[in-house]
C-alpha cells in the first residue's frame, strides 16, 4: 500500500514551517519529511508532530553551510571532524522525533576538480559514510544517500545510480541503504522500472516529482501510476516523499493524491 509523506520544506509554505505540520495532516498525509531539523528543538517538533499525528520519516544531516551554497559533507576531505559532530546531532534528533531514518548528503566537488580530486572525495566518502552507518546502527537508525542531478545541484559529487550502488558495495554496512528519487533518477539515468527492479533490495526510501519543472508529479514525463504499480508489486513498504515544487498552492494540487487518501480542498 503506498504511503505518502509531505516534504514540509517545499509543500505548504504558505503557512510558517511548524504550521505545515497541521496543514499537511488536515490534507491527508500520514507521514511528513523536510531537510533539515535544526532550527528547532526536538521538543518542539515532537510536540507539533504528536498534534497533527504524523510521523516523522526523514530528514537530512546538518549539510555545512547551506546559504553560502555548501551542500552536505560526507565527501569533503578536510572536514571529516565536523561531519562526525554532523551525525551525532542528526541522530540526536532522530532519537528524539522517532525518525527512522537520515540522509547524509555528500556535498559538491571544487568546479574542474581533476582525477585525484575525484579520488580524495570518494575516498572520504567511504570512511565518513561507514563512520555514520555504524553510529546509527548502535541507535537502531539508518543512513541514506542520494543521487541529485546534477542540473539542479551542479558539481553534486553523487549524481548517478551505478555510483550509488558502489559507494553501498565499498561502504560494505546493512543499515546505509538507497534513497531512490525519481526525479534525480529520471534527468541522470532515466529508465525507471529496470533502476527500480534492479536496485530495490537496498532501497530505503522512495521520493518523487513531475519532470523536468519538479511540479506535481501527475504533471511532465513520467508516469507514476505505473511506477507505484511496479513498487507495490515489487513490495515496497516504506514511505514515498513528495518532493515537489506546488505549481500554484499546495492545497489545490493534491488531485493527483486522491485514490492515496489525500484531499485537495
Amino acid at each position: 500500500m503506498i504511503r505518502l509523506a509531505a516534504n514540509l520544506s517545499m509543500l505548504f509554505t504558505e503557512h510558517d514551517f511548524l504550521d505545515r505540520f497541521t496543514a499537511a495532516s488536515e490534507a491527508g498525509f500520514r507521514g511528513v519529511e523536510y531537510l533539515f531539523p535544526y532550527d528547532h528543538s526536538p521538543d518542539t517538533l515532537r510536540d507539533a508532530l504528536q498534534a497533527s499525528h504524523l510521523q516523522q520519516v526523514l530528514f537530512n544531516l546538518p549539510p555545512g553551510d547551506w546559504e553560502a551554497g555548501e551542500r552536505g559533507l560526507a565527501s569533503l576531505p578536510g572536514r571529516e571532524a565536523e561531519f562526525r559532530d554532523s551525525v551525532v546531532d542528526a541522530l540526536r534528533y532522530a532519537e528524539a522525533l522517532d525518525c527512522p531514518r537520515v540522509h547524509a548528503m555528500a556535498g559538491l566537488l571544487p568546479e574542474g576538480a581533476d582525477q585525484p580530486t575525484r579520488q580524495a572525495h570518494h575516498a572520504t566518502y567511504i570512511e565518513n559514510l561507514r563512520f555514520a552507518a555504524r553510529e546509527a546502527a548502535r541507535v537502531g537508525r539508518e543512513v541514506l544517500i542520494e543521487p541529485i542531478n546534477t542540473r539542479d545541484m551542479p558539481g553534486f559529487f553523487l549524481s548517478r545510480q551505478a555510483q550509488a550502488m558502489a559507494v553501498l558495495e565499498a561502504v560494505g554496512e546493512s543499515n546505509l541503504r538507497l534513497q531512490f528519487d525519481l526525479y534525480h533518477c529520471q534527468i541522470m539515468d532515466g529508465d525507471l522500472i529496470r533502476h527500480l527492479e534492479h536496485q530495490f533490495g537496498d532501497i530505503g526510501h522512495v521520493q518523487i516529482a513531475g519532470v523536468p519543472e519538479r511540479h506535481e508529479p501527475d504533471r511532465g514525463e513520467v508516469h507514476y501510476p505505473a511506477l507505484f504499480e511496479r513498487l507495490e508489486a515489487l513490495g515496497y513498504a516504506g514511505w514515498i516523499g513528495c518532493e515537489y515544487r506546488p505549481a500554484a498552492d499546495t492545497r489545490s494540487g493534491l488531485a493527483w493524491g486522491e485514490a492515496f487518501g489525500l484531499t485537495s480542498h
